[in-house]
C-alpha cells in the first residue's frame, strides 16, 4: 500500500481543532459530573482515546517511515490521560536508523507541539532502551507500562515483552519502594500538608500507582480485582482502593480544569472554586444561643480537603498494606519461608515486624489492639508492624467503639503506652496512622485532617499535635540535647515526662469545635484524668498546661517583660516553678511545631528570659529595681574592664541614663551601648553636637543583627530608622527606645534578613555606614515600597485590628496591632506615629507566618486627649485597611 500525501498546514489546522472539539467535550463530562468520583475513570480513558486517535492521524498524515513505531508509555501508556498532564511518547527506531529517519522524527515532534499536544519525547532503538531501563528505574517503570499506538507493531511488542522479561520483580519491588520512601520524605512524610499535591504526596495518587507497579512486575495484574483475586487484596480493599482512587483522579482532573494548566497541587487559591465544583457548601452556622455546644461552622474549602485527607490517610493505609503483602510474598518465594519469633500466646516476631498470630485476633480480643503498640515500643528488634498486623488493624476498626474505650484494661493499656521509656513518637504516629488513636481518643478524631486557616501552621490539627509530641520527647532524649540545651537541661530534671506528653497531645484538641479551644481542652484532659486513674495533682498540673498554653508565648512576645509589675503577674498566674517549668516547655515544643518558619532565636530568647525572670520571683528572690539596675551595672562594669577603657569612662553616658533603660537592656547590652559611646561623649559634651553613632553586631539570640542608633532625638527618628531598614530588606524582630536626659535617643534593634549569617561582615558595614544617612532631619520621609501579598495571604486575608489602652498609672500606652504581614508595614505604622508625635518606648514585633501581631508601648500629649486617640487608631486602620485591600486584589 502507498504512503499518503505527505499533509499540508490546512490539514494539520483542521486536525488540530478536531481534537480540541473532542477534548473539550470531555472536559465538559468531567465538570458535569460535580463530585460524583466513579464516573471520571471513563472520561480519563475517553480522553487518552482522543490523543490516540490525534496522534495515529498525525503519524498517518505525516507519512512517517514504516520501520518507525510510536508507543504511549508512563501514565499515558496506563490508557488514562488528565486534562493538562504530559503525553509521554516513545518513538522505536531500528538499530541502523536513516537520517532520514531520524529527520521524521524531528517533524513529528514539531508538528505535535504545534497542535497544542504538551508531549514529553524520546527516540530509541531497542537495545538502547533495554540499557536505559536497567539504569534507571524511572525508565524502566514507564516502559513496562507502555502500548503500541502506530507504526512498526511487532517491534514494539518485543520491546515491550523484552522489559518485561527482563524485571526483577523483588529488585524492582524494593526499587520503587525506596523511591517512594524518597518522595515522601520531599513532602515531609504527611499526607496532611494544608496546600499538599494530590498526586506525589504520601497518600497521593502516585502511592496507588506503585502499587499496581509492583504488582505488574510480580505477576499479580495490573487492577485492584485482579490483586483481589491474587489474594493480595480483600474485596473490601479493592472497593475502598478504587473508590479512593477515584476521588483522587477527580480532584487532579478539576484541578487542571480550574487551572487551565498542570496543576496538581490543593493551592489555597483554587481551594474554594475546587469545592464549589463539588457542590459543597459550608456549615450552616449554629443556631443563637447554641455556640458554646455547636461544632464551629467550617468552610465549604475545609470540608473538601478533609474529605481528601480521610482518602490519603486511607491510601497510606492500604499502600504501606498491600506493598508489604507483595514484598513478603516476593521474598519467601526466593528463600525459605521466615522463621517466626513468639512473643506471647497472641504476638510473633517475623523478618523484624510485629506480626499477629491469628487474622482475626483483634475480632476475637480487643484487648490485643492497643497491646499491639505496647508491644512495639518494648521489644527490642521489632522495626514496624507486619502486613498481616496492618491489615487485622484496618479491617478491626468497628471493634473500637464506646465500650472499647471505657474498658478498664485498655485504659491501663493506653497509661501504660503513654507512660514507656522509648517509642513514645513512633508509637502514636503509629497509632494515628493506623486509625487507632482517634477511635480510643475520641476529642483527637475531630482533628484528624482539620486545617488551621491561621497563615502560620503548615500541618492539619493532629500533625500539629503529634509534632509537637515529637519536640517534647526530643527534650528527653540525650541525642537531641544540642538542638535546644535548655530545654533539655530543664527536662533532664523532670519526673514525669508523660504529663508533659500528655499536655501535648491534648494542648489543640479543642480546636474546630467551636469557643475557646484551651478550655475545651482543659475540660477533655480532666475528664480523661478522671476515666484513667490519675493522681489529683499530676491532673491539676496537665489542665493547668493545657489552659495556659498560650499564655507564656504571649506575655514573652506582646508583654512589656522589663516592668517588674508584667513579670509578677505572670508569676502569680504560673503559681510555682514546676508548672513554669512544664509551660515553658510545652510553649517551645508547640510553637516549634506550628511551622519551620515561625521558630527563631529571637523568640528563644524571649522565652528564656521571661522563664529567668518569673522564676526569681516564684523563687522569693526577684530584686526590687534598684537592686536590679545595680546588679546591671556592676556586671557591665566587669564586662567593660575587659576592653581597658579609661577610668570612669562609662560616667558621662550613665549620667544621662534613667532607671528604664537599666531595666529594659541586660549587662551585656549596657557594656556594648558603653564602650562605643563613651569616647563619643567624651569629646562632644554639648548635646547640640553629638554626632549620629551606629553600631552592628551579631546578634547574641544567635540570628540576625542587633543594631544601636545614638543621636539627637527628633519626632519622626523611629520612622526614619524603620524606612532604612524597610528599603534595604531587613525585618525588625524588636525594638527598645530610649531618650536620654540630653535629649538623645538610644535605641536598640534587633533586625533580620534573608542572607544571614554568611555575609553578617557586609551586612554590619552596610548599616553602620548607610543608616546614619537616612536619618538627616532636613529630608522628607520616603514612601514605603510596595509589595505584592502571597497567595496565602490572598486566599486567607487577615482582618486587622487595633487596640489602645492606657497602662495602670495612665502615664504610658499600650497598642496592639493584628494585620497581614506586608513589606513595609511596619514603616507605615511608623509614618502615623510621627504625624501624630507620638513617642515609642517599646517595640515588640511578633510575626506568626504570614500574619503580625505588633505590640508598643507608646506615649504623647495627644494620647491624653480623647480625640487625638480616636484619630490616631483611624489613621492606623486605614494603614492597615489599605493593606487588606491591597492583598486581596
Amino acid at each position: 500500500m502507498a504512503n499518503p500525501p505527505p499533509s499540508t498546514p490546512q490539514d494539520l489546522t483542521a486536525l488540530r481543532e478536531q481534537h480540541r472539539q473532542a477534548k473539550t467535550a470531555v472536559l465538559r463530562e468531567i465538570e458535569a459530573l460535580g463530585g460524583r468520583a466513579s464516573g471520571i475513570r471513563p472520561r480519563l480513558r475517553r480522553l487518552a482515546r482522543v490523543t490516540d486517535s490525534t496522534l495515529r492521524a498525525l503519524w498517518q498524515r505525516l507519512a512517517m517511515p514504516p520501520r518507525l513505531a510510536l508507543l504511549a508509555v508512563g501514565g499515558y501508556g496506563r490508557g488514562e490521560l488528565f486534562p493538562h498532564s504530559d503525553i509521554d511518547l516513545l518513538v522505536l527506531l531500528p538499530d541502523n536508523a536513516s537520517a532520514d529517519e531520524h529527520a521524521a522524527v524531528e517533524r513529528l515532534v514539531g508538528a505535535c507541539w504545534d497542535m497544542g499536544l504538551e508531549i514529553g519525547s524520546s527516540a530509541r532503538a531497542q537495545r538502547q532502551c533495554l540499557d536505559e531501563a536497567a539504569a534507571d528505574i524511572t525508565v524502566q517503570t514507564a516502559l513496562l507500562e507502555g502500548r503500541w499506538l502506530a507504526g512498526a507493531r511487532a517491534p514494539a511488542q518485543a520491546l515491550l515483552q523484552a522489559v518485561r522479561a527482563a524485571i526483577d520483580p523483588l529488585a524492582f519491588c524494593r526499587a520503587k519502594y525506596f523511591e517512594m520512601q524518597q518522595r515522601h520524605q520531599r513532602y515531609e512524610n504527611t499526607p496532611y500538608a494544608l496546600e499538599p499535591n494530590c498526586k506525589e504526596s504520601p497518600g497521593g495518587l502516585r502511592d496507588l500507582q506503585v502499587i499496581l507497579w509492583v504488582a505488574r512486575a510480580a505477576g499479580l495484574g495490573h487492577t485492584w480485582q485482579a490483586l483481589a483475586r491474587s489474594g493480595m487484596a480483600t474485596p473490601r480493599e479493592a472497593r475502598q482502593l478504587r473508590a479512593n482512587e477515584a476521588l483522587l483522579a477527580l480532584i487532579r482532573a478539576r484541578l487542571h480544569i480550574l487551572a487551565g494548566r498542570r496543576e496538581d497541587r490543593l493551592v489555597f487559591d483554587l481551594q474554594s472554586a475546587l469545592a464549589s465544583a463539588f457542590g459543597i457548601e459550608p456549615d450552616l452556622p449554629p443556631e443563637p444561643g447554641r455556640e458554646h455546644r455547636a461544632r464551629r461552622a467550617r468552610r465549604a474549602s475545609e470540608r473538601l480537603m478533609r474529605r481528601y485527607y480521610w482518602a490519603a490517610k486511607a491510601v497510606t493505609q492500604l499502600n504501606q498494606i498491600l506493598l508489604l503483602n507483595i514484598r513478603e510474598r516476593l521474598e519467601h518465594s526466593n528463600r525459605h519461608p521466615a522463621q517466626s519469633r513468639p512473643i506471647n500466646a497472641r504476638f510473633a516476631e517475623r523478618d523484624g515486624m510485629l506480626d499477629v498470630v491469628h487474622d482475626d485476633l483483634y475480632w476475637r480480643e480487643p484487648h490485643a489492639i492497643l497491646e499491639t503498640f505496647l508491644l512495639y515500643q518494648q521489644t527490642p528488634g521489632i522495626k514496624g508492624l507486619s502486613a498481616r498486623t496492618l491489615r487485622a488493624l484496618y479491617n478491626a476498626r468497628p471493634v473500637m467503639n464506646a465500650a472499647f474505650r471505657r474498658d478498664p484494661v485498655n485504659r491501663r493499656t493506653f497509661m501504660q503506652i503513654l507512660q514507656q521509656p522509648q517509642g513514645i513518637t513512633h508509637a502514636f504516629r503509629l497509632m494515628n496512622q493506623t486509625s487507632v488513636l482517634g477511635r480510643y481518643l475520641w476529642p483527637f478524631r475531630n482533628t484528624v485532617g482539620q486545617m488551621q486557616h491561621d497563615l502560620f501552621h503548615v500541618y492539619t490539627v493532629d500533625q500539629h499535635i503529634l509534632m509537637v509530641l515529637r519536640n517534647m520527647r526530643r527534650f528527653f532524649m540525650p541525642e537531641h540535647a544540642h538542638e535546644y540545651p535548655f530545654c533539655s537541661q530543664l527536662a533532664a530534671g523532670w519526673d514525669k515526662p508523660w504529663l508533659l506528653y500528655l499536655a501535648a497531645l491534648f494542648h489543640d484538641i479543642g480546636k474546630g469545635r467551636g469557643g475557646d479551644h484551651s478550655v475545651l481542652g482543659a475540660r477533655d484532659v480532666m475528664t480523661f484524668a478522671r476515666q484513667h486513674g490519675m493522681a489529683r495533682d499530676d491532673a491539676e498540673l496537665v489542665r493547668f498546661l493545657v489552659a495556659e498554653h498560650l499564655t507564656m508565648s504571649h506575655v514573652a512576645q506582646r508583654q512589656d517583660t522589663t516592668d517588674p509589675d508584667v513579670i509578677r503577674a505572670f508569676a502569680e498566674r504560673v503559681g510555682d516553678e514546676r508548672r513554669l517549668t512544664g509551660l515553658y516547655l510545652l510553649t517551645v515544643a508547640d510553637i516549634r511545631g506550628t511551622s519551620p518558619k515561625v521558630w527563631n532565636g529571637w523568640k528563644a530568647k524571649l522565652l528564656e528570659d521571661l522563664y529567668r525572670a518569673t522564676l526569681r520571683v516564684l523563687g522569693g528572690g526577684a530584686p526590687d529595681p534598684h537592686a536590679e539596675v545595680q546588679a546591671r551595672k556592676r556586671d557591665a562594669l566587669a564586662q567593660l574592664a575587659l576592653h581597658a577603657l579609661p577610668h570612669q569612662a562609662h560616667a558621662a553616658l550613665w549620667a544621662r541614663l534613667d532607671v528604664g533603660y537599666f531595666m529594659r537592656h541586660s549587662a551585656d547590652e549596657v557594656a556594648w551601648h558603653t564602650r562605643h559611646l563613651s569616647r563619643a561623649l567624651a569629646q562632644h559634651t554639648d548635646a547640640a553636637t553629638h554626632p549620629t553613632v551606629v553600631r552592628a553586631r551579631l546578634s547574641s539570640a544567635g540570628e540576625g543583627l542587633q543594631v544601636m542608633v545614638y543621636t539627637a532625638d527628633q519626632p519622626d527618628l523611629f520612622a526614619r530608622i524603620c524606612g532604612y531598614f524597610d528599603r534595604t530588606g531587613f525585618s525588625i524582630l524588636d525594638a527598645k527606645v530610649h531618650t536620654t536626659a540630653d535629649g538623645c535617643a538610644l535605641d536598640t534593634f534587633q533586625v533580620a534578613t534573608d542572607t544571614m549569617p554568611q555575609h553578617y561582615r557586609e551586612l554590619v558595614t552596610l548599616v553602620e555606614s548607610g543608616l546614619p544617612r537616612a536619618l538627616q532631619p532636613d529630608a522628607p520621609l520616603p514612601e514605603p515600597t510596595r509589595a505584592r501579598a502571597s497567595r496565602r495571604m490572598r486566599s486567607f486575608p487577615v482582618v486587622p485590628r487595633v487596640t489602645l489602652q492606657p497602662d495602670e498609672r495612665g502615664q504610658r500606652w499600650l497598642l496592639s496591632v493584628s494585620a497581614g504581614d506586608r513589606k513595609g508595614l511596619l514603616y507605615r505604622i511608623a509614618r502615623v506615629f510621627a504625624q501624630h508625635r507620638v513617642q515609642l518606648q517599646l517595640a515588640k514585633i511578633t510575626t506568626l507566618g504570614e500574619r503580625v501581631e505588633d505590640t508598643f508601648v507608646i506615649s504623647g500629649v495627644a494620647l491624653h486627649m480623647v480625640r487625638e486617640q480616636a484619630q490616631l487608631t483611624h489613621d492606623l486602620m486605614q494603614v492597615l485597611d489599605d493593606e487588606s485591600a491591597s492583598a486581596v486584589a
